[in-house]
């Protein structure tokens, strides 16, 4: 199968402190795969990494086939890339409709199953709160705008950090659904969270770094065989 994204032998520092030790891994497409590990261990670094965010001193990123190691952020992105940050990356001055129709496009191949009329049907709450400025919603509202932010890009990979962290737990269930939703739509995504449970049966693939190195990388399968071991590396 062809590979959608390859990281290969990733190395990446900040100032004097080495922060990725070689990580590679690779997704195919419409594979779900986790990114899991504890607080500082380089989730976050890796995914910065694929994006041209920070830039690795040494290893490469290839997407469809084409190496992306030397290119800007936003070229990245425009290949079919969509990024939902930690943190949402609201804008102070613009209300959730504006949100979502200043993202919108087509992806390169003109695609646009993804439109402003299918993000607020899989949004509801949204609908509720199209005047409200991105700001002024709640920490889960925040995040389903993220999403839906990204999602009208028509991404091929749809990236999440921290997709359900510091959320209450109905909110997390509810994100968890569209997620799923988003991967049946046929969009691959790597998914860095912390909830081995949910991510073991939604996800085909997980990856596990300890301070900055894979320790693991297997299916669901293999996980669930050393779910124990993973749990260790996690404090689970």
């Amino acid at each position: 199968m062809n590979k959608l994204l390859e990281v290969k032998s990733l190395h990446t520092l900040y100032g004097e402190s080495h922060v990725l030790h070689g990580v590679s891994f690779d997704l195919s497409p419409g594979q779900a795969v986790s990114l899991m590990g504890r607080n500082g261990m380089g989730k976050t670094t890796t995914l910065k990494s694929i994006l041209g965010l920070v830039e690795p001193r040494s290893g490469s990123v290839s997407f469809k086939g084409e190496e992306m190691t030397t290119l800007p952020t936003w070229q990245r992105m425009r290949r079919d890339i969509a990024y939902v940050p930690e943190g949402r990356g609201m804008f102070h001055n613009l209300t959730v409709k504006e949100h979502l129709q200043m993202a919108a496009r087509s992806n390169t191949r003109g695609e646009s199953n993804w439109n402003y009329d299918r993000v607020i049907a899989t949004f509801p709450r949204l609908e509720e709160r199209l005047a409200n400025l991105g700001t002024q919603l709640s920490g889960g509202e925040q995040q389903m705008l993220a999403i839906g932010r990204a999602l009208v890009t028509n991404p091929d990979l749809l990236i999440l950090d921290e997709a359900t962290e510091g959320l209450a737990p109905l909110i997390r269930k509810e994100i968890w659904e569209v997620i799923r939703t988003i991967k049946e739509s046929g969009i691959s995504t790597l998914i860095v969270d912390k909830n081995i449970k949910v991510l073991k049966d939604l996800c085909d693939k997980h990856i596990v770094l300890v301070k900055g190195e894979v320790v693991f990388s297997d299916s669901s399968e293999g996980l669930s065989e050393r779910l124990d071991e993973v749990e260790s590396y996690l404090g689970v």
